[in-house]
């Protein structure tokens, strides 16, 4: 579904993906890992359209989106759920999922998706008339999810979900979207909770100084001992 082959991009004169090459195959959970400035970000972005690849192709469902404006690719299908959530703080919930079904031109079709996402979402719909603002961490999460779900997303990227999140939050997000998948969306994760990763997603890379340093199914590298030492702080399996 998506290919990613060879990706140079960054800002102003630096380079911060280098050779960056990965595939995510239709229906899948895929993991991006990696600490502070590793690259997790700007990958997402420019798969998003929204820092500009400077070499290298980008490939979704056949079709080079690598040079696409941002809006074209979410035309696509390929949606993306920015770190920190980045709503529209001044305006309400129900005005924020507006804003995620701006393509939309079907009202039908937009009243039958944002009814979804009020199922899926139940608090969204009690908060519709409060401010993006007034929300709580994880509903503000919940609205960023379900504010990109209004375009009816063939793929979604989800940039570190967790940030400012507790964990049981998290974890109620993550079975979210699991729960997303299953309905056949096609979904990355860029997470710096390599644990919790690795029990959702089913393949992923661990991005080091903006290359690949490692890849696999997830229940591999779990089992990875650099992996467990570096990015799960400890020696203890995963699974337990």
């Amino acid at each position: 579904m998506l290919e990613v082959s060879n990706v140079v991009s960054g800002y102003g004169r630096a380079d911060v993906l280098r050779s960056i090459s990965m595939k995510v195959e239709t229906g899948s959970i895929v993991g991006i890992l990696g600490g502070n400035g590793a690259g997790k970000t700007t990958l997402l972005q420019t798969i998003s359209g929204l820092v500009p690849l400077r070499q290298g192709s980008i490939r979704f469902n056949g079709e080079d989106i690598g040079r696409m404006r941002a809006e074209a690719v979410v035309g696509m299908g390929l949606v993306h759920v920015p770190q920190g959530r980045m709503l529209f703080p001044e305006m309400t919930v129900s005005e924020n999922l507006e804003m995620g079904g701006f393509l939309d031109r079907d009202r039908g079709h937009f009243n039958r998706e944002i009814e979804k996402v009020y199922a899926m979402f139940p608090i969204l719909r009690e908060r519709g008339t409060q401010p993006a603002a007034y929300l709580s961490g994880g509903e503000q999460q919940m609205l960023a999810i379900g504010r990109a779900l209004m375009s009816s997303p063939k793929f979604l990227t989800l940039d570190e979900p967790s940030l400012g999140l507790g964990p049981r939050i998290f974890d109620d997000i993550l079975a979210t979207i699991q729960t997303i998948n299953r309905a056949g969306v096609s979904v990355i994760i860029a997470e710096q909770n390599a644990r919790k990763v690795f029990r959702t997603a089913h393949y992923c890379y661990v991005i080091e100084n903006g290359t690949i340093a490692l890849h696999g199914p997830s229940e591999d590298l779990a089992r990875d001992e650099r992996v467990r030492k570096v990015y799960l702080g400890n020696h203890t399996p995963v699974g337990t």
